[in-house]
C-alpha cells in the first residue's frame, strides 16, 4: 500500500477551509447512500447464511467462541461494545488531523485513499446487502451483544446508532467491514508515519483488536473482515489514478475560468456579432457594410468618386 501515501505533487498543499467541506460531503454521500441502499431482508438473510456456509466448508469459524466469550463476560462484552460503537467515528478522523497537521505531504493521498475505499465499500453495500451474524436466527448460536448490553451505553437494541435511532441505519450493510477496512488504514498510517514504537504498537493492535470486536458482537463475519481489508487494497492502487484524474479536471476548470477573467478584465469579450446583420444606420467599427461605400448626400465614393469628378 506504497502508493497511497506518496508525497503529493507541488502545488497541491492542501487548506483546512477546502479539506472540511470535501470530506463532509463525501461523508454525507457515503452515510446517505448506505442508509437508502437497502436490500431485500430475505436476499440479506440469504447472502448472510451463504457466507457462513462458506466459512464453515473453509473450517474457518472464528466468530461463534469469540461471541460466546463476550456474551458470557460482561467485562469484555460491555468494552466490545463500546469499541464497536465508537471508535470507527473517533480514530479515523483523530489520525486524519494528525497527518493535516504533521504529515501534509502524506494528507493529501491518504485522504483520496480512505474516500477512494470508502464509497467502494458503498458499492459492495449495494451489491450484497448482508445480514450480520447477530440478526440471524437464534438457532444458529449468535448472541447480539449490543442488544444484551444497550442498557450500559447510548445505543438502542436495535443496532450501535444512538437510542432511539435504529431505524436511521442499515443494520444489513455488513459486506464488506470497513470497521476493519478503516482500522487497517489507521494501522499503515500510524506504522508508515508514527516515529514512536508505542505507535508503531497501536498501528498492529487497533486492526487486531477492531477485528476481534467486530466477530466477537457478531456484528460482522470473518470473510467480512478480509472484504474489507480487500477493499482498502483496491482503493490504495485506485489512489495515484484517482488523484491524476482530479489534478486533470481541476487544471481544466481553472484554466477555463482564468481565460474568462482574462477576457472580462482587457476587455476582449468573444465576437458574438460575427455572421449578424445590423439594423439600419448602425455601424460596427472595423465592419464594412453598404452604408459605408457611400455618403449621406448619396455621391459614389473610392477611387470610382475621383474619376468621375474629373
Amino acid at each position: 500500500m506504497q502508493h497511497a501515501t506518496a508525497a503529493p505533487a507541488a502545488g497541491h498543499r492542501p487548506r483546512w477551509w477546502t479539506e472540511l467541506p470535501l470530506i463532509a460531503v463525501v461523508y454525507a454521500l457515503y452515510s446517505a447512500g448506505r442508509l437508502l441502499v437497502r436490500g431485500d431482508v430475505s436476499t440479506a438473510v440469504d447472502h448472510g447464511l451463504a457466507i457462513l456456509r462458506l466459512e464453515q466448508s473453509l473450517f474457518l469459524n472464528a466468530e461463534h467462541p469469540l461471541n460466546r466469550l463476550l456474551t458470557a463476560n460482561p467485562m469484555l462484552g460491555i468494552p466490545a461494545d463500546f469499541a464497536y460503537a465508537s471508535l470507527h467515528y473517533l480514530v479515523t478522523p483523530a489520525i486524519l488531523i494528525w497527518l493535516f497537521r504533521r504529515r501534509k505531504d502524506a494528507y493529501r493521498a491518504a485522504r483520496t485513499w480512505l474516500m477512494t475505499s470508502t464509497l467502494l465499500g458503498l458499492i459492495g453495500f449495494t451489491l450484497m446487502p448482508t445480514c450480520p451474524p447477530r440478526l440471524l436466527d437464534a438457532r444458529y448460536g449468535f448472541v447480539d451483544t449490543m442488544a444484551q448490553y444497550s442498557s450500559y451505553g447510548w445505543w438502542g437494541a436495535e443496532a450501535s446508532a444512538p437510542r432511539g435511532l435504529g431505524a436511521m441505519t442499515n443494520q444489513y450493510a455488513a459486506m464488506p467491514s470497513l470497521h476493519v477496512g478503516w482500522s487497517v488504514w489507521c494501522g499503515v498510517l500510524l506504522w508508515r508515519h508514527g516515529r514512536h514504537p508505542f505507535v508503531r504498537g497501536l498501528a498492529i493492535a487497533y486492526p487486531l483488536l477492531t477485528t476481534f470486536v467486530v466477530m466477537g458482537t457478531a456484528n460482522h463475519y470473518f470473510l467480512d473482515a478480509v472484504a474489507g481489508v480487500a477493499v482498502m487494497t483496491a482503493g490504495a492502487l485506485l489512489t495515484k489514478p484517482v488523484i491524476r484524474l482530479a489534478d486533470r479536471v481541476k487544471g481544466r476548470l481553472l484554466a477555463g475560468l482564468a481565460a474568462v477573467r482574462t477576457a472580462v478584465n482587457t476587455g476582449k469579450a468573444p465576437d458574438v456579432s460575427a455572421g449578424c446583420e445590423t439594423s439600419a444606420g448602425e455601424r460596427i467599427p472595423g465592419q464594412r457594410t453598404p452604408s459605408a461605400d457611400s455618403t449621406d448626400t448619396g455621391a459614389p465614393a473610392g477611387d470610382d468618386a475621383a474619376a468621375a469628378a474629373r
